[in-house]
C-alpha cells in the first residue's frame, strides 16, 4: 500500500464525511431544543439545487453556499411552522419535507441539467494545497474546513454560553423554561433555522464540490445516515466527529472496493453498506436498553402553553 494510495483515501473519505457531518450537527442541535425533523434529505437537496442555482448564475461559489444555507432554513422553517405553530405530527411533517425536498428540487434542477458550476479556489496558497504530502491537510474545499470548525463552536456553544444552556433546558422541560419567561417556541424556531441551514450547506457539498454539476436525488440517503448519526452519537458531539468518519470510511470502502474489482461481493453489497451498518448501529443501541438515555426529555413532544 503505497503513500499515495494512503492520501488519496484519507482525502475521499473526508469528503465523504463532510455532508453528513455538517446535516448531523445541524440536526444535533435541532433535536437538542426539544425537535425532532426527519426532513433532512430533503432540506439537503433543497440546499443542493439553490446553491447550484446560485453559484451558476451569479458565478461566485461562496454566494452560492449563502444560498444552499437560505434554501435549506427556509424549507426548515415551513416545517416549523406546521409543528410548532399548527402543532402537526413532527415524524408525519419530516417525512413529507423529505418528499416535498426531493420533488422541488427535481423541479427546480429541470433547467440546471448538463450546466457546470464555478468551484472554490484554494484556501490555502498552491504550493501547500497541490503538495503531494500536505494536500491531505490543506488541500480540501472551503466547506471541508467549516465543517470542522463548527465542531467545536457547536458543542461550545451548547455547553458554555446562556443561549445554549436555554437551548437544552427548552429541549429538557419545555415547561419549565417556559415558566421562568423563555420563548419556547421562538428558540426552536431558531433551532430549526439552524439545522436547516446547515442541512443545506451539506446538499451544496454535493453539487458544488463533489460532483460540481447537477443531477437529481444525488444525496443519496445522506440525509438519513445524518439522522441516525444523531443518535448513534447520543447526541454529543465529539461522537457524532467520530461516527461521521467512521460512516465516511464505509462509503469510501464501497468506491475503492469497486474500483478494485471486489468480484466475489456485488456491487450491491458494497452501495448499501453504509446502510447496513446504519441499521446495524441502531439496532445495537437499542439493545443495550438505554438508547434514549441521552435523549432530549421533550424531542417530538409538542410545546403547548
Amino acid at each position: 500500500m503505497s503513500l499515495d494510495f494512503i492520501i488519496a483515501a484519507i482525502i475521499t473519505v473526508v469528503g465523504l464525511t463532510t455532508p453528513i457531518l455538517l446535516a448531523g450537527l445541524g440536526e444535533l442541535v435541532v433535536e437538542k431544543s426539544g425537535v425532532l425533523n426527519l426532513g433532512v434529505e430533503g432540506m439537503m437537496l433543497i440546499g443542493a439545487i439553490s446553491g447550484f442555482g446560485v453559484t451558476v448564475m451569479s458565478f461566485n461559489p461562496w454566494l452560492g453556499v449563502l444560498g444552499a444555507a437560505a434554501g435549506g432554513a427556509l424549507s426548515a422553517l415551513l416545517f416549523g411552522v406546521l409543528v410548532l405553530s399548527l402543532n402537526s405530527n413532527q415524524v408525519a411533517t419530516g417525512l413529507a419535507l423529505s418528499i416535498f425536498g426531493t420533488g422541488l428540487s427535481s423541479l427546480l434542477g429541470l433547467s440546471f441539467v448538463g450546466r457546470i458550476t464555478p468551484v472554490f479556489g484554494s484556501v490555502f496558497p498552491t504550493g501547500l494545497s497541490k503538495h503531494p504530502i500536505l494536500q491531505v491537510f490543506f488541500g480540501y474545499s472551503p466547506i471541508v474546513y467549516f465543517a470542522l470548525i463548527m465542531v467545536p463552536l457547536v458543542a461550545w456553544f451548547l455547553k458554555s454560553t446562556r443561549a445554549g444552556l436555554i437551548l437544552r433546558a427548552v429541549g429538557e422541560n419545555d415547561h419549565s423554561a417556559h415558566s421562568i419567561g423563555y420563548n419556547v417556541i421562538a428558540v426552536r424556531y431558531a433551532a430549526i433555522a439552524f439545522g436547516g441551514a446547515m442541512a443545506g450547506i451539506g446538499g451544496a457539498y454535493f453539487s458544488m464540490v463533489i460532483t460540481p454539476m447537477w443531477a437529481e436525488k444525488m444525496t443519496a440517503g445522506r440525509g438519513w445516515i445524518a439522522l441516525a448519526l444523531v443518535v448513534f452519537a447520543g447526541w454529543r458531539t465529539g461522537r457524532l466527529l467520530a461516527g461521521a468518519y467512521f460512516f465516511g470510511i464505509l462509503m469510501a470502502l464501497e468506491l475503492y472496493a469497486k474500483a478494485a474489482g471486489f468480484s466475489f461481493m456485488p456491487s450491491q453489497f458494497w452501495a448499501a453498506m453504509p446502510y447496513l451498518m446504519t441499521v446495524v448501529a441502531l439496532t445495537f443501541i437499542s439493545s443495550r436498553g438505554n438508547v434514549g438515555a441521552s435523549a432530549p426529555a421533550c424531542l417530538g413532544k409538542p410545546f403547548l402553553p
